[in-house]
């Protein structure tokens, strides 16, 4: 990674002069009322940092996927001047809208990258993205004026006991609302998600008997890389019934041994499929091929009676698209017979 150039110099802000409008082909006109809504004076809190809008901003930067889709389905993409780090495909529902965005880096940004694009408001998913290697930190851009906004997902030390994953992303969506004068999209989107929520969770009445799942994520080199504790997959079981295999383990995603997952003899098994991705072992294929190979894995119930199901693995990940990974974990428990 090349070295960033440093943040002291000062960030020019340009503010765009033109309105805001949505996407064309957007199907829903409450978006369009929302993008538009006139700019006022607001605070927020991000983990635990406060932040101070005189105007909703008008050149925001998103520096992940996750942060650009949420916008875009706020339908904010006349209000962002770039976006980063697309890890997989962008879904046909935001590729019109996502066309009208700058992209100014492939993979993470640099701060230098960052400042070229003159933001007046950075959105990530993860607060890993604003170091000194990377966007800069949240410190520097908060000298130069510039808000930063981090998913309360990365950071429950800071958000209220009791509150789940879901809860966290739901209260992204408000409060991005709050910050764009989107309100009305905001609500209507964290609404509607948590009624998939309460629908996934209805499986959970009607679990036979709450069986185990391991969700696999990727494999590299030969290695498993699993749905830990503080993965979303872990709340995603609990709510549909079923309970994560791996949830005495600490970590998002760990890397384990075959023979570890062997020992917990899942009743089923959630793969992720990566293959836009690219990588060795990303596929859903290839992930069943390994597995069918192993001398131990190969032996297992779920594997030798295909209880398997499979799910785009960026959907594992807390994002907009996370409750429709919800519904196939919920209606694929039913599929193998574990809930009626």
């Amino acid at each position: 990674m090349r070295h960033p150039v440093r943040l002291g110099i000062a960030l020019t802000v340009a503010l765009a002069t033109a309105g805001c409008s949505a996407a064309a082909g957007r199907p829903a006109p409450d978006h369009e009322a929302a993008a538009t809504a006139p700019a006022k004076a607001t605070t927020l809190t991000s983990c635990g940092r406060p932040l101070a809008f005189g105007q909703a901003p008008r050149r925001a930067v998103a520096l992940d996927q996750t942060s650009t889709e949420i916008l875009l389905e706020l339908g904010l993409q006349e209000r962002m001047a770039g976006t980063a780090n697309l890890k997989t495909k962008i879904p046909a529902k935001y590729q019109n809208a996502y066309a009208k965005v700058p992209v100014i880096a492939p993979k993470i940004a640099t701060s230098e990258q960052l400042r070229s694009a003159t933001p007046d408001f950075v959105v990530a998913g993860s607060g890993e993205l604003f170091t000194k290697d990377r966007a800069g930190t949240r410190e520097e851009l908060e000298a130069l004026k510039v808000p930063t906004f981090v998913s309360a997902v990365d950071c429950p030390q800071q958000n209220e006991p009791g509150k789940t994953a879901f809860d966290l992303l739901f209260a992204d969506y408000e409060n991005l609302g709050k910050a764009f004068g989107a309100d009305r999209a905001a609500t209507e989107l964290a609404a509607g998600q948590r009624a998939a929520v309460a629908k996934a969770g209805e499986t959970a009445a009607h679990v036979k008997q709450r069986p185990t799942v391991v969700y696999l994520y990727s494999v590299f080199n030969g290695m498993p890389y699993v749905a830990g504790k503080t993965g979303l997959p872990s709340e995603m079981s609990r709510i549909v019934g079923a309970r994560n295999a791996f949830d005495d383990v600490n970590e998002d995603w760990p890397e384990v041994s075959w023979e570890e997952v062997a020992e917990r003899d899942p009743d089923f098994i959630v793969i992720g499929d990566l293959s836009e991705r690219g990588r060795q072992g990303d596929s859903a294929a290839e992930k069943r091929e390994v597995m069918a190979r192993h001398p131990v894995i190969s032996k297992l119930d779920a594997v030798r009676g295909d209880k398997i199901l499979e799910v785009p693995g960026i959907e594992l990940d807390p994002s907009v698209r996370s409750v429709h990974a919800l519904e196939l974990l919920a209606t694929g428990m039913r599929d193998l017979g574990h809930a009626h």
